[in-house]
């Protein structure tokens, strides 16, 4: 029985002749943290944009192949792809903080949706800002903006904003390369607290990281400039192993 949360099919990504990504065949179980780890330039975060769709919003871009989400394809014509994005979130290199209220932010995604009644909002902000280890720093000032606050506690809005819509899974697209030692070390032990609820897809160049909170990856690397995955499995096993094209010299230069 497939107990994979997300599935892909000879999953490809290009952009007119320049293939960006070669075919991807891949079960991403739905416990625990699954890393994706590789090069620069190797397709990593294309890949992980396809998982919820949003690598349709790059102009130019053609994706083949399938995406199953428990078995149901996600590239058909009658999905629902804001419905798709709630239930598959993703939090970005960069924090995405809204020019509006730290409240306003962290509701933002179940007012567009109109998921939630108004009259539940302020106990639903508190909720998730809890879950992203974020109330009791802001509970004071929920009606200042968001850009007021630390490049670490917008990036933990991020997450609040995203935990508020409920979502199955989070994608992260290594969400703590922007930040101080202190704040990554904080989205690192969330990252664990969450896996318990969600299912957490992170990109992350950083393979302390990887070791510290995944429990398995997928190597990405490159073939003829196009990226290619090469291997998966745990760390420990992928370090076993002498035949993955350019792990090792991967593992040198991080």
């Amino acid at each position: 029985m497939d107990k994979s949360v997300l599935r892909t099919e000879n999953l490809s990504v290009s952009a007119g002749k320049k293939s960006i990504l070669n075919p991807v065949s891949l079960k991403i179980p739905g416990d625990g943290v699954f890393g994706i780890i590789g090069p620069s330039g190797a397709g990593k975060s294309t890949f992980l944009k396809t998982l919820n769709r949003l690598c349709e919003l790059t102009p130019g871009l053609q994706i083949n192949g399938q995406v199953f989400h428990r078995g149901v394809p996600l590239y058909h014509h009658g999905v629902d792809v804001d419905a798709l994005r709630k239930r598959v979130s993703m939090i970005f290199q960069q924090p995405v903080v809204f020019p509006t209220s730290i409240f306003a932010n962290v509701i933002f995604g179940v007012r567009h949706t109109e998921t939630i009644p108004k009259k539940d909002w302020p106990d639903l902000a508190e909720r998730a800002l809890r879950q992203a280890a974020l109330w009791e720093e802001v509970k004071d000032r929920l009606k200042k903006p968001g850009k007021e606050l630390s490049i670490g506690q917008q990036q933990r809005l991020c997450l609040a904003r995203s935990l508020a819509t409920d979502p199955e899974i989070i994608l992260m697209d290594e969400p703590t390369s922007a930040l101080d030692p202190g704040s990554t070390e904080a989205i690192e032990s969330l990252i664990h607290q969450l896996k318990k609820q969600q299912s957490i897809i992170l990109v992350t160049h950083n393979m302390r990281q990887a070791d510290k909170v995944c429990d398995l990856v997928a190597f990405i690397g490159l073939q003829d400039g196009t990226g290619t995955l090469l291997a998966s499995g745990s760390l420990d096993e992928l370090r076993s192993r002498n035949n993955i094209p350019g792990f090792e010299d991967y593992l040198c230069c991080e």
